[in-house]
């Protein structure tokens, strides 16, 4: 039986895992600025938290102390999508995206990697994107913050290694949940195609669920849970010249719609 929080766990990925966690019999804390409507079966319950309150994670951590004793594994959730054309989007934008996206994940991490320390042991995973390992065009915001987010991962990796902390990076394409409400209209464009692509995704929260935990009890770092996923990767690492070919006609088709 592990311990487990994770954020923004009301719906979507986040209620995927709890309940996926919950099935295996762990203690679950989820966390969310709103309340579930239901929460999953077994050990589970709820804290709100507002992933960019350093208050609100002060919380989270002495709820955890008090009631679990202590942490197994943090997976840091919660996150907007965004999209938008460069020249659409304004600092406020940009700030809310990097706020929530990444600051958000940093502040998690910052809070519980002591209590990880204390105890030499534990795993953070950190949902991601693949968008935070290969950049379409007009996702310039959430590209940023997703690559950000891997970047932190990674060198966590390695730092907190020594302390038998481990660290996960999950990295996925679209895939079938409510991301798209958290998406601003700055440019309604590109909200109506991720939108679309959500919605015609052949995976669920479900399965992606499963399949990232399945990793994480292997201790894997990189967590690319679908098979687009994987392609986008490997054709950017191994392929480089059709992967700009790709990516330069997705800006031409994106100018064009615009005309």
């Amino acid at each position: 039986m592990r311990r487990v929080l994770i954020t923004g766990g009301a719906s979507g990925l986040g209620a995927a895992l709890a309940a996926r966690c919950a099935e295996r019999g762990d203690q679950v804390l989820i966390t969310d600025v709103k309340e579930p409507d239901v929460l999953p079966d077994g050990a589970v319950s709820f804290q709100p938290l507002d992933i960019t309150s350093e208050a609100d994670w002060a919380g989270a951590l002495l709820r955890v102390r008090k009631q679990f004793e202590g942490l197994d594994l943090l997976v840091n959730n919660a996150g907007i999508a965004a999209g938008g054309r460069i020249d659409r989007l304004g600092a406020e934008h940009w700030q809310r995206v990097l706020n929530v996206n990444v600051l958000g994940a940093v502040t998690g991490c910052r809070t519980f990697t002591p209590l990880f320390k204390e105890q030499r042991g534990g795993h953070i995973v950190n949902v991601a994107s693949a968008a935070g390992l290969v950049h379409a065009p007009a996702m310039s915001s959430y590209n940023a913050s997703k690559a950000a987010v891997v970047a932190l991962s990674e060198t966590l990796r390695h730092e907190l290694h020594p302390y038998g902390i481990g660290v996960s990076v999950v990295c996925p394409t679209f895939f079938r949940t409510n991301l798209a409400a958290s998406m601003s209209a700055d440019d309604p464009m590109m909200v109506q195609v991720a939108t679309r692509l959500i919605n015609k995704a052949p995976l669920g929260a479900d399965e992606i669920a499963a399949r990232v935990l399945q990793a994480v009890d292997a201790r894997k770092f990189l967590i690319m849970p679908d098979r687009p996923a994987r392609i986008a990767f490997w054709t950017k690492r191994l392929a480089r010249v059709l992967y700009d070919r790709r990516m330069f006609a997705t800006g031409t088709k994106i100018m064009e719609s615009n005309e």
